[in-house]
């Protein structure tokens, strides 16, 4: 079982949403909007991805690497590390 899966359907619900806005970007793209307002809903779907994996993040934070401090060693070491380069990715994109 995954950190995530007790709000599964919460996070399979909001990338939906975030699907329905990608799709009303690239209608956007082919009616020939204003650039601007394409600009605003691109910053609009990145805000909701950001805030879908800082979700998954902090769930897999307190589920998966807590889970893997308390057993310790090189579990813990490789789970910290994971979760780190994962942030570090986040932070880059």
């Amino acid at each position: 079982m995954r950190g995530y899966t007790s709000d599964k359907d919460g996070y399979l619900a909001r990338l939906r949403r975030i699907e329905g806005q990608i799709r009303g970007l690239q209608r956007m793209v082919e009616n020939d909007e204003y650039c601007i307002d394409v600009l605003t809903q691109i910053s609009a779907a990145t805000k909701a991805l950001q805030s879908v994996s800082l979700g998954l993040m902090d769930e897999h934070l307190k589920h998966c690497v807590a889970e893997a401090i308390a057993v310790g060693g090189d579990t813990a070491d490789a789970k910290v590390r994971e979760a780190s380069e994962a942030i570090a990715r986040l932070v880059r994109s």
